[in-house]
């Protein structure tokens, strides 16, 4: 989609990635979004992503004017896609979908800029219908989903490294072996997970694994 210099679009084609590790909701996507009809443009699907890694491969080389993103992802979380998306192409809108409900997790994905988050469960039309408002430069977060954020607890933003050995120790990883597989120091495990332990005011790994199933810490691709 060509922009002016504001970076408002004047072109009649919005280039799209997809990315969701389920072939189903690719594949709706994908009908949809050949069948759509916008008086914005046309939609244009330029790739695709089932994994986290993929994903950020993807946008990086398409740099594409929208991108569909499932928050939950193998290889690489949607709030490690999310950062990487703005380092490499800052113009895009992201519109999310999360079938999480957490309230920590939907906190820290609405305060990292996405442009849209949707419920899973969310009828794809209404998805579409708010496409507009989304590539006009507006936001929509689904109410529903404002809700539980406003009503639940908040949770310590963690840094991607933090998240990542925090879902290693849940497994039941030792900080040695944690070490290993991450190529860092037993020392450099030991400090992230004091760090993350001490954000989330637990003080055993019973309490651990119970505060990161509530908030939804843990990825079920680990």
């Amino acid at each position: 989609m060509q922009r002016n210099k504001a970076g408002s679009s004047v072109g009649s084609q919005i280039t799209v990635v997809v990315a969701d590790d389920h072939e189903i909701v690719r594949s709706a996507l994908r009908a949809k979004l050949e069948s759509a009809e916008s008086p914005e443009a046309r939609f244009v699907l330029v790739g695709e992503a089932k994994n986290g890694l993929e994903a950020i491969a993807c946008i990086k080389e398409t740099q594409p004017d929208l991108v569909f993103l499932d928050i939950s992802m193998p290889l690489a979380s949607g709030l490690e896609i999310i950062h990487d998306l703005r380092r490499w192409s800052p113009h895009t809108k992201i519109l999310a979908f999360t079938g999480v409900m957490a309230s920590g997790l939907l906190a820290n994905v609405t305060a990292s800029g996405v442009d849209a988050l949707f419920s899973k469960v969310t009828d794809l039309q209404l998805v579409f219908d708010k496409l507009p408002l989304i590539l006009r430069g507006g936001r929509y977060i689904d109410p529903e989903l404002v809700e539980l954020i406003e009503t639940g607890e908040q949770i310590p933003e963690l840094t991607a490294r933090e998240r990542q050995i925090l879902n290693m120790v849940v497994t039941g990883k030792s900080n040695k072996e944690i070490a290993r597989l991450l190529h860092i120091s037993p020392k450099t495990v030991d400090k992230h997970r004091t760090s993350f332990m001490q954000k989330l005011n637990v003080h055993s790994l019973a309490e651990l694994m119970a505060r990161a199933v509530k908030d939804g810490l843990i990825d079920p691709y680990f």
